[in-house]
């Protein structure tokens, strides 16, 4: 996986891809889905939601910027994958979900895996973490119309927030710094997400 789906395509961050080969990404996948667990394809999970492709998780996670001593807050933990990547770069992960179901599944399967550095929250991912930021970086793991202000909001001076900004259907994975108080977007990749649902995102 890391070879041909992530170097392949060009991720570079050494500690991404370590991460990326550490993490046991069938821990994390419906039994039914685990023969493709590392197929670079996003895969359903419950909830009517997916885990992203691997890829994609790279590409996020890399777009960071981690160095280890960071806060990071995660705005979807879906099945827990991408918060356990974070988990092995960042110093903190705090990570939002909005259905329990899948967060108690996630902690579960965080803890059986030793992750301490983790803080799982179940509510609107779109209002953030006012209590714990100013955070290093933001991923957001749905698609929204524009970046939660929110959201931009509780990142840091030089913080990225990594977002897939689009319609409901097709998206473009953007890393908005924050420079001066005002957002700096970069396009990463063509990308198609869930949405974000919340009281800065879509309607249910």
């Amino acid at each position: 996986m890391v070879l041909r789906h992530l170097i392949h395509r060009g991720i570079r961050d050494p500690r991404v891809l370590d991460a990326m080969r550490k993490v046991p990404r069938e821990r994390f996948v419906p039994p039914s889905e685990r023969d493709r667990a590392y197929a670079d394809q996003a895969l359903p999970v419950d909830c009517a939601q997916t885990i992203s492709q691997p890829y994609i998780v790279a590409l996020m996670t890399e777009a960071l910027g981690l160095q280890g001593e960071e806060r990071v807050l995660e705005v979807g933990t879906g099945t827990g994958y991408q918060t356990a990547v974070l988990a092995e770069l960042a110093r903190e992960v705090v990570t939002i979900e909005r259905h329990a179901e899948l967060s108690e599944k996630a902690v579960r399967v965080l803890d059986e895996l030793g992750y301490g550095n983790i803080e799982a929250r179940v509510g609107d991912g779109t209002l953030g973490c006012p209590d714990r930021a100013p955070f290093d970086g933001i991923i957001v793991t749905a698609a929204a119309s524009h970046c939660p202000p929110a959201l931009f909001e509780q990142v840091r001076e030089g913080g990225v927030v990594v977002i897939p900004i689009g319609g409901r259907g097709v998206q473009m994975l953007e890393a908005i710094c924050k420079v001066d108080a005002a957002p700096r977007s970069e396009s990463l990749s063509g990308c198609r997400f869930v949405p974000l649902i919340g009281a800065q995102g879509w309607p249910r």
